[in-house]
């Protein structure tokens, strides 16, 4: 093939990429699968690794995040980003309408259009010739800070324009204002898994959106569910639009996301029903908004109008009243997690709260407890946004008599007794007892299931029932349940008590991996466990190793060596693994047989969704046989992703930052290019 037609193909390939890419991402509506998709990215990969030189910025496999910045570069706005004057209330807007009417009286007759105003960061976007070349932070409307490597991470903002090959011409040069942000789902869960890892938590999303687009390495921003929408033009050399209606479906025929809860009304009463309408149900949107935003749709009138200080006459932002309640903080209490962190929360004097009646809310960690100042019997604020559990802000330091009292975390669990552990650079704190009562029903849970022990049968309602009756003290005792004793127990027949004998011990075949994995020491999951279980025999082996011998092994850092260290230093847990050496739950690992066959060694894999011909588990297993690495997590050092159906977001990461992903199909040819045979029958 020629030149041209080889970058003709790239140019159509890229095309069709970006327009499937804005179908799943902006419109929420995919035409083709995801498989049919990752065969694109798969050949577009392919293509642009033979010819590197016809690798553009704009390709879709330029996603990665780029090298850490020492700063960020200053830049200039070619027009201001103006903020917004507030009006808190209907009559706040009809003064408004008053005021500009005095500076030009054609305002009777204007049209509006209705924005939610999202609590997000501002971000300015520009392209030249369609491309996207950089993009900004509002700053301070005359000058902002360069995070364009940063807004290339996120799946939403299109690295070219327009997406469809039918959209509006691009003009030369083009700049376009919008707002990033985390959605409220997005929002609660990454706290959820960053509490689970003893890592510090989030207030707000607001300030976690901004926050990742300021890191000065752009992969970590990469790791941040943030999404985009826009919603006007900042500069164009073309003809632009002759009203903010028009210009959201220009912008939306493009290919940028815009929100579809704007409206456009006749009349400013109309407006003013639209806007009060969305105070009671603002939690019923994918994302925070303290407020809409009110425009005069006529864009010639707009600019007529002008602005003051940094508030253009032409819109004014109708602010909804704050989530936020002043109330008694009677005392904190400390949760238990399955890992053993300790979460404390405030325990409140009942308020209501947008309908809802708050008795408690999150404290986030004991840092922030400290940092904050907040006391016992101080008068607090509470925020609480959408379903996210409502937050403590901080004290009212004003209202202060004397008779608060600061407070001090626990030194001891609080539910077993056991001293509390921490480590350098952490903010969460731990109980290292397995057998703490808090942490017995997530554990034993933990302990069975898929990815660890793996015993069929033995779900949350059956150990909260073994738990709650006593029969089991930690996850050793599994091995010890006496026949009579379970046929006692309600909904327990002879085959159930047979079969679920008959899978516990069962598992006293599992691998050493297998088990030192189920032992839920913090920060060991299925990759560190495998590679603790090629360093170390058995759990004798294990429990006398060192925090300098541990962090020699790829994958462990001093953090999770100490953790590992201190789980075996605890008694209740050496108790515990004596109970499983005499039960007969004891593996080895025979590090004399020579490692041959080994072909994947230093591959990384990740295993993804539902899949048909066998379970992740034997997937996993049979890659770590051959040398692999079997990671929970897609980075720029993953080689493959193997995926099912139902993949989620680690597939959609690969596919982001240009991970090779293999179907059941792909995974079986890859595993006979090297000689082996099929993991299943074809």
């Amino acid at each position: 093939m020629s030149k041209e037609d080889i970058l003709a193909d790239l140019e159509d390939l890229r095309q069709t990429i970006r327009y499937h890419n804005y179908l799943y991402y902006v419109e929420n509506a995919p035409t083709i699968s995801d498989r049919e998709f990752d065969q694109l990215m798969i050949r577009l990969r392919q293509i642009e690794s033979e010819y590197p030189e016809f690798i553009t910025e704009d390709s879709p496999t330029q996603r990665l995040g780029a090298p850490p910045a020492e700063k960020f570069r200053k830049v200039r706005h070619r027009a201001p980003i103006l903020s917004l004057a507030n009006a808190f209330g209907s009559d706040d807007v009809r003064a408004w309408i008053d005021r500009i009417r005095k500076i030009d009286p054609s305002v009777d007759d204007a049209d509006f259009v209705v924005e939610p105003k999202i609590d997000g960061l501002t971000v300015v976007l520009h392209y030249r010739d369609g491309r996207f070349v950089q993009g900004a932070t509002r700053g301070d409307g005359e000058v902002g800070e360069d995070i364009t490597h940063n807004l290339r991470t996120v799946p939403m903002l299109p690295l070219r324009v327009p997406v469809s090959s039918d959209g509006p011409e691009s003009p030369p040069n083009l700049v376009v204002r919008g707002e990033a942000f985390i959605e409220v789902a997005d929002f609660a869960e990454l706290n959820r898994q960053l509490e689970a890892k003893g890592e510090r938590t989030y207030v707000n999303p607001r300030n976690t959106a901004a926050g990742a687009l300021r890191q000065l390495d752009s992969s970590l921003t990469a790791t941040r569910p943030i999404k985009l929408l826009i919603y006007s033009i900042v500069s164009n050399d073309s003809v632009s639009p002759v009203s903010q209606w028009e210009t959201l479906m220009y912008l939306k025929n493009l290919g940028f996301p815009v929100t579809n809860v704007s409206k456009h009304f006749d009349d400013l009463e109309s407006v003013i029903s639209f806007c009060e309408s969305w105070i009671d149900r603002r939690d019923t949107l994918p994302f925070e908004i303290d407020g809409m935003v009110i425009k005069i749709n006529d864009i010639g009138l707009y600019d007529r109008l002008g602005y003051v200080g940094k508030d253009p006459r032409g819109a004014i932002a109708y602010k909804f009243p704050a989530q936020v309640v002043t109330t008694k903080l009677l005392d904190i209490g400390v949760n238990v997690g399955r890992t053993g962190v300790l979460t404390p929360y405030a325990i409140l004097d009942p308020v209501q709260i947008g309908g809802v009646v708050v008795k408690q809310a999150t404290l986030h960690n004991f840092d922030y407890i400290a940092e904050n100042d907040i006391r016992i019997g101080d008068l607090v604020q509470v925020k609480r946004a959408g379903e996210v559990i409502p937050y403590i802000i901080g004290p009212v330091i004003a209202k202060r008599d004397g008779s608060q009292n600061t407070y001090i975390p626990p030194e001891r669990c609080p539910a077993c007794g056991t001293e509390v552990s921490h480590y350098d650079g952490e903010v969460a704190w731990f109980c290292t007892n397995t057998a703490c009562p808090e942490q017995l029903i997530r554990n034993v849970e933990y302990y069975v299931s898929r990815g660890a022990m793996d015993i069929v049968g033995l779900g949350i309602k059956i150990v909260q029932q073994l738990v709650n009756v006593r029969l089991i003290s930690d996850i050793a005792d599994l091995y010890t349940l006496d026949r009579e004793d379970l046929l006692k127990l309600e909904g327990f027949g002879d085959k159930k008590v047979d079969n679920l004998l008959e899978a516990i011990d069962a598992s006293k075949t599992q691998s050493l991996a297998r088990l030192i994995t189920a032992l839920g020491v913090r920060g060991v999951g299925e990759a560190i466990g495998s590679e603790l279980a090629r360093n170390y025999q058995d759990l004798d082996e294990l429990a006398n190793a060192t925090s300098l011998e541990l962090q020699k092994i790829e994958g462990i850092g001093p953090n999770i060596a100490d953790a590992i260290v201190d789980w075996f230093r605890q008694d209740q847990n050496q108790q515990v693994i004596n109970k499983l050496k005499l039960a007969g739950v004891w593996p080895r690992m025979d590090l004399t047989v020579e490692k041959t066959g080994l072909v994947l060694n230093g591959l990384s894999f990740v295993v993804t969704g539902t899949l048909k011909g066998f379970t992740r588990s034997e997937i996993k297993a049979f890659l770590q046989s051959l040398g692999a690495k079997v990671t929970g997590s897609v980075s720029a050092k993953t080689d493959y992703v193997v995926f099912g159906e139902n993949p989620g977001s680690k597939y959609d990461k690969a596919i982001q930052i240009g991970v090779p992903t293999l179907d059941e199909e792909g995974l079986q040819k890859l595993i006979q290019e090297y000689g082996f045979k099929p993991i299943v029958d074809s």
